[in-house]
């Protein structure tokens, strides 16, 4: 927090640390570095005199704004490590992360606000720490003025921070203590907490984040991700606060009021670096250009993409509709993991070229590799493999909290002396990289990753329910949606009612966005002889590739192939009449 707040307070004191777009249109709140300072030390104070201390755990449950950044800002001052849970994940995800990192404490608000929706973040902060014996205080923040139920160990935060003093003296941390932990979807269906610490992740994050978006001092840098994911830490928080810029807090969504919000926004606070999501972008296209040429755009020096690989037709939207052709347009490749941006087109030589839907080039000090099916390195150009990384770099992740054979296991075994992304990717006969997707169990969602495992592991809950399989297949605003197939204990005539609650199930175990688009019940899955469920062919089946299914004989009984693609022309059939 010294660098990121006391070096700027003591040079420029009153610079705009934090613009909070709030959720109702127009009503942007300006955050000074002084007054950011004094909110996160009132607030490291209210922390320190409920018996938080260095090393503790401390879970944050809220909703874009000044105080959840101060909340952040407030652990990492006296040492504590912050873990935030987005809040759109439900309750029982939230007490799972409480749980596996052994929170003390966690922060919320009363209410969140949200596309003119108010959210229960309270009431469902008190479902999840119903089954968590770790949890001593629960701070609530207002931000509505509706009233709820306060228990034993719920503190109401501001008046705290009111009796609070100002100064807090930063604890002193080596460079390689824990900042935070942020959970992520692992394969197995259990998230990971993946652990960054603090020197290397915060120059990590800083020098991205000026060089891939060229940050000029005096810019106003808005990326709109949610601070419940890395972009949101990386790119909201920690990397423009440490180089002293001002940060555009985004509470809302792409479509509130209007599908116009974003470009209303560049053009009231003149954002001059713009960083969203291609779901956002692929949702917007379909409302058309008026409601991007309305406003005036010309603030806007850069674009950047985050989250998923980005289409050609979005792309070319993105940098000719909102960027008017004139902005660099960086699509940038990293990962919760890797703590910062990795692959991106910029920096480079002054003008040099942007091939549409490409992250390019390796950012300084990332040696990217690719890798055949036999762990051996892939020379020279137009190329397709494993995308691994060759050396480390500052902003890696540590470890997996609690599980370090599982880190090593995923990241570090698949190829010895190298780190595994997950990802594939394809180097261009100019030797720039673009990003293929991932090699795994693991689908993106609107840009949120989620493992088919998790999916899976919800829905075997049903009663009627013994066995599930996830797939993912392209969605055009999505990405990737999920697929469902579902076998049956015995048959019946309530199906569709058994989907309904199959849907509720993954909301309430995981999040809305989590819940398949399609479900699909058939007789069996299709299985190795092992017993290992072929994903592979029902993928080939809802990508409509079942000409070209590959290698069967590996199969219990081949016969289940045309079950299932039976199965799935008349589901087919009866949703488009």
């Amino acid at each position: 927090t010294v660098n990121c707040l006391d070096q700027h307070v003591e040079k420029s004191p009153n610079r705009v640390a934090l613009i909070w777009e709030r959720d109702e249109p127009g009503t942007a709140v300006h955050v000074t570095y002084r007054e950011l300072q004094d909110l996160t030390c009132r607030l490291a104070n209210t922390l320190k005199k409920y018996g938080i201390q260095k090393g503790d755990r401390v879970a944050i449950y809220m909703s874009v704004s000044p105080m959840s950044v101060a909340a952040m800002l407030a652990c990492a001052r006296i040492g504590a490590v912050h873990t935030v849970v987005f809040a759109g994940f439900s309750a029982e995800s939230l007490a799972g992360r409480i749980m596996d990192s052994g929170c003390k404490a966690v922060i919320t608000y009363n209410q969140g606000v949200r596309g003119g929706r108010t959210i229960e973040l309270k009431a469902t902060v008190d479902a999840a720490v119903k089954s968590c014996p770790s949890i001593k205080h629960v701070f609530v923040a207002q931000r509505t003025d509706n009233k709820v139920q306060m228990g034993d160990r719920d503190i109401p935060l501001e008046e705290e921070m009111t009796k609070a003093d100002s100064i807090c003296t930063p604890e002193s941390m080596d460079s390689e203590d824990v900042l935070f932990m942020l959970y992520t979807s692992g394969s197995t269906g259990k998230p990971k907490g993946i652990v960054h610490t603090q020197a290397g992740y915060l120059l990590y994050a800083a020098l991205t984040h000026k060089y891939v978006f060229d940050y000029q001092q005096g810019d106003v840098f808005g990326c709109v991700a949610d601070i419940g994911w890395i972009t949101g830490h990386s790119y909201v928080v920690y990397g423009p606060l440490c180089n002293g810029a001002t940060s555009v807090l985004f509470e809302s969504t792409p479509v509130y009021p209007d599908p116009g919000r974003y470009w209303e926004v560049v053009q009231r606070l003149k954002i001059n670096q713009f960083y969203g999501a291609p779901t956002a972008i692929r949702l917007l296209l379909n409302y058309g250009e008026e409601w991007v040429k309305k406003y005036d755009r010309s603030s806007l020096k850069v674009l950047g993409s985050v989250g998923e690989p980005i289409n050609k037709e979005a792309w070319q939207w993105f940098y000719q509709v909102v960027g008017e052709g004139r902005c660099a347009l960086v699509d940038t490749w990293w990962q919760t993991e890797t703590g910062g941006i990795c692959i991106a087109p910029r920096p480079s030589e002054e003008k040099a070229e942007i091939v549409p839907a490409m992250a390019m080039r390796p950012f300084f000090g990332i040696v990217p590799v690719l890798m055949d099916e036999n762990g051996e390195v892939i020379e020279g150009n137009d190329v397709s493999g494993a995308l691994c990384i060759a050396q480390p770099w500052p902003g890696m992740a540590r470890t997996i909290h609690g599980d370090h054979q599982r880190f090593i296991d995923a990241y570090f075994k698949a190829y010895p002396g190298y780190y595994f992304t997950g990802d594939g990717a394809y180097r261009s006969q100019k030797g720039y990289y673009q990003i293929t997707g991932r090699m795994d169990d693991i689908i993106n969602i609107s840009g949120h990753r989620l493992g088919t495992a998790e999916i899976e592991d919800a829905m075997a809950d049903h009663p009627e329910v013994p066995e599930t399989a996830v797939v993912g297949y392209p969605h055009k605003i999505k990405g990737e949606g999920a697929f469902a197939f579902v076998v049956l204990k015995e048959p019946t005539a309530h199906e569709d009612h058994i989907k309904e609650e199959l849907k509720t199930i993954v909301a309430s175990k995981i999040a809305k966005y989590a819940v398949p688009d399609h479900i699909l019940v058939v007789k069996r899955l299709p299985k190795t002889r092992s017993g290992k469920i072929m994903r592979r062919l029902l993928r080939k089946v809802v990508t409509e590739q079942s000409s070209n299914m590959g290698d069967v004989t590996t199969l219990d009984d081949p016969s289940v192939v045309k079950e299932i693609l039976d199965a799935y022309q008349k589901y087919k059939e009866k949703s488009s009449s």
